[in-house]
């Protein structure tokens, strides 16, 4: 019998609770597009469940009207691996920053990330520590002046995709919390992928990092300053679509189009390709020397962890048969104590 789910929008995943951001978080543009995009879906609420761990984008899981759990600092991805393993009928998605992820829990985060667990890691970066006021994080710039770092960071910052394809990610992209449209088309395409899909959002802290991001998102020079990935389609960008991005050797260099260089020259996007060299090479294309890319950097196939230790479970029943709890208690040389007299 097929039983009819009902048709969901936006508001059925809205939670009943008030959500508590400074006004003009990044954060309000990240909670507008989950929401909208979920529906696509065509799942009930009841399956999709949302894992946090701690910090201001750890809020996440109230205000969705789903399961979740707010879990511990960097152990969302440890929450999250047991929960699919045990349930693969779920969709779970991983809430974290950019200090909850790469601090303490860079090694809960990379070792998800290579075993390739079925879970969609959304990682919100504004490149500072917001819920504690304002200290530096894992990829706050060389030189930031923070609450903690008065004469500057001289820590070398974290790359987040470097790391999550460096870690043999599956699934690999970039968006920016400005950029509404190209934000909900990229959680659909991390919420399709089967195995675990890792997307860096830029998101602006307006009160202890603003404009951070602007080179990506003010209207005057965004275009001069992001790559959109394409599949299939040239590395071209600038607001007159007159610059792209051919390869010197092994080393990526801007050129202008025309005067002798043509579209046939560029590096053509292909986000399937098998080895992680090219999609490693645009993680490392940073502003100012180059545009920073945004889209689809990795899309390619492995086994799942949950599925592979399913297929070992199947196995080993197939082999003695299925357990029998109270045969393994009765089992070997067993006694019985009886009491005595005192």
């Amino acid at each position: 019998m097929n039983i009819q789910l009902p048709v969901l929008n936006s508001s059925d995943f809205a939670s009943d609770q008030e959500v508590r951001w400074c006004p003009g978080c990044g954060d309000y543009s990240i909670l507008a597009q989950m929401r909208k995009m979920l529906p696509s879906l065509g799942l009930p609420q009841e399956k999709i469940v949302f894992i946090s761990g701690i910090g201001c984008s750890s809020r996440f899981p109230y205000y969705m009207n789903t399961y979740g759990m707010h879990s511990i600092h960097g152990r969302a991805p440890a929450f999250a691996t047991g929960l699919k393993v045990s349930r693969p009928d779920l969709t779970v998605f991983v809430i974290t920053g950019d200090g909850d992820a790469l601090s303490i829990g860079g090694n809960h985060l990379m070792h998800c990330i290579r075993r390739n667990v079925d879970l969609n890691i959304v990682m919100f970066n504004n490149s500072i520590y917001g819920l504690t006021k304002g200290q530096y994080s894992p990829t706050s710039p060389q030189g930031h002046v923070t609450k903690s770092t008065p004469m500057g960071s001289v820590d070398y910052p974290l790359s987040p995709l470097s790391v999550a394809i460096g870690a043999e990610a599956t699934f690999v992209a970039r968006s920016i919390d400005f950029n509404t449209k190209h934000l909900g088309e990229t959680l659909h395409r991390a919420a399709m992928h089967k195995g675990t899909s890792f997307v860096e959002v830029y998101q602006n802290c307006n009160v202890f990092n603003d404009g951070a991001w602007e080179y990506a998102t003010n209207r005057d020079v965004k275009d001069d300053n992001l790559l959109v990935l394409e599949q299939g389609k040239p590395m071209i960008f600038a607001k007159d679509r007159d610059k792209g991005i051919r390869l010197n050797g092994l080393t990526p260099e801007v050129v202008s189009l025309g005067a002798g260089v043509t579209e046939d020259d560029l590096l053509f996007h292909d986000e399937t390709a098998p080895s992680p060299h090219v999609a490693f090479m645009l993680s490392r294309m940073r502003h100012p020397e180059y545009p920073e890319p945004i889209g689809v950097f990795r899309n390619v196939q492995r086994p799942t962890l949950e599925v592979q230790i399913a297929e070992q479970v199947d196995l080993a029943k197939q082999r003695p048969g299925a357990g029998d709890l109270q045969k393994m208690f009765e089992a070997g040389e067993t006694w019985e104590v009886e009491e005595t007299g005192a």
